[in-house]
């Protein structure tokens, strides 16, 4: 048994994995959503976020008693890598927890995306998309193989906190999301790219998939970008009935879900994407991957 824990901006995740047949198989997923970013202030993650962190890692300890795990890693993403007293906030994690966190850059965290994704799919060329709670990272791939990556300051989390007064954003807010997205794409150097299909990785994307399934149970692990269409109507005509399908599909991003969508359909917009396919393999997946094969235990990441 291999454990992972990731820290995100929003949520705090422990995975528990085996190799089986030359793969790796999820046996235990537990989630907490933390919402460090919300304690992130001017690039500084306070003393709440810090106890927060701390109190999620050592209930995660405490399960790990019970578990024996070969190897445990532990990584996070933008929240830890884009503040300014990082080092801060891992000395008191290694003092209070025990832990050593490994902090991936946008790069790393977007490679293993794309190690991860397709472990679970057949596609060869495209644009695969994580739209994380800090962070959204987009890799180019050609015969499955990596072509280039970036990774842009937004995320369903962090963009909420910037432009959204209430739970639900109203259409002014939104257009300032797709506005702060379409800036830095800009900004970004990606090859010319124009793909029909996305590979979509992360909460928010897949969170976007139960929605629309509660809208149309025919759906299955793939759908029509113009689908999301019908989720920002009811922002406009209907903000309860939008609530509740967020609510019964994935109450713990009622307040984000809008934000993550509103970056997606931003991006495929921006390279002319007509689907996205959800992959249930990501970071976690991709990160563990690497590492097993990087000792020889597995050979399967890299395709």
């Amino acid at each position: 048994m291999y454990g992972v824990i990731d820290i995100g901006s929003n949520t705090i995740r422990l995975a528990l994995y085996k190799i089986i047949d030359n793969k790796i198989e999820m046996m235990l997923n537990k989630k907490y959503t933390a919402g460090l970013a919300q304690y992130i202030k001017k690039q500084h993650l306070e003393p709440r976020g810090i106890k927060t962190a701390v109190d999620v890692l050592n209930e995660y300890n405490l399960i790990l008693e019970h578990i024996r795990v070969k190897r445990l890693y532990i990584f996070a993403t933008a929240v830890f890598r884009n503040i300014d007293n990082t080092e801060e906030v891992l000395a008191e994690i290694k003092e209070k927890c025990g832990l050593k966190i490994q902090i991936l850059t946008g790069d790393e965290e977007a490679a293993y995306d794309y190690y991860g994704a397709v472990q679970n799919s057949d596609l060869t060329d495209g644009l695969l998309v994580d739209i994380g709670g800090g962070s959204t990272e987009l890799v180019v791939y050609e015969n499955k193989k990596i072509i280039h990556t970036a990774s842009i300051p937004a995320g369903s989390l962090t963009t909420y906190n910037s432009f959204v007064k209430n739970i639900i954003p109203d259409v002014s807010e939104i257009e300032e999301i797709k506005k702060f997205v379409n800036s830095e794409l800009e900004r970004i150097s990606l090859p010319e790219l124009k793909s029909d299909i996305i590979c979509g990785v992360g909460g928010s994307i897949r969170a976007s998939l139960k929605v629309l399934k509660e809208l149309h149970e025919d759906i299955k692990n793939e759908y029509d970008i113009s689908a999301l269409d019908e989720i920002f109507s009811m922002i406009q005509t209907d903000k309860r009935e939008i609530t509740s399908l967020i609510l019964a599909a994935a109450p713990e991003r009622i307040h984000t879900l809008i934000c993550g969508i509103t970056i997606l359909k931003t991006v495929a917009e921006h390279f002319g994407s007509k689907n996205v396919i959800v992959s249930k393999s990501g970071v976690r997946e991709g990160f563990l991957c690497y590492q097993l094969e990087q000792k020889g235990v597995i050979s399967c990441c890299r395709k």
